[in-house]
């Protein structure tokens, strides 16, 4: 569970962003393993350590290989690892991440569409989109990984 409360003097808005963390976790009806990897995919694009570790271990626990995991960041390159769904989660989690440079493209959309339909499109951009806000608090704020040496 995302806590930012460490990090806030405001309380309020510490809860906001754990209750958008848990909608995104707990209600939009992607698979748990699906949605922890869109949010390691876009804390690795956006370099926030505390997520990256966070969401490794999520996926480790899901069972996730750590052979398939350590190629997420080159997954355009070990495409056969990952299934359809992962691929285009993937690729709209870079599209999404980036859309400054990307303008989230009518390809991209397309393709997103195609593969998971209007309802968890919708669900998969807020997905990506808590991300982000959430990468940008723990990197703003210095949060630390879990991480020992």
């Amino acid at each position: 569970m995302f806590h930012l409360n460490k990090v806030s003097s405001k309380p309020a808005a510490a809860q906001a962003a754990g209750t958008l963390h848990h909608f995104v976790t707990k209600s939009t009806g992607l698979p748990s393993l699906l949605t922890h990897l869109v949010f390691l995919r876009v804390s690795q694009i956006n370099g926030c350590a505390h997520c990256i570790d966070i969401h490794t271990r999520d996926l480790l626990a899901e069972g996730m290989s750590v052979e398939k995991l350590v190629l997420i960041p080159v997954w355009h390159e070990a495409q056969y690892l990952f299934s359809e769904q992962e691929r285009a989660a993937l690729a709209w989690s870079e599209e999404v991440t980036l859309v400054s440079e990307t303008h989230a493209s009518d390809e991209a959309y397309s393709a997103a569409l195609a593969a998971f339909g209007e309802k968890d499109l919708v669900d998969l951009t807020l997905t990506i989109a808590a991300m982000n806000a959430i990468n940008r608090m723990g990197i703003s704020f210095r949060m630390k990984p879990r991480a020992k040496s």
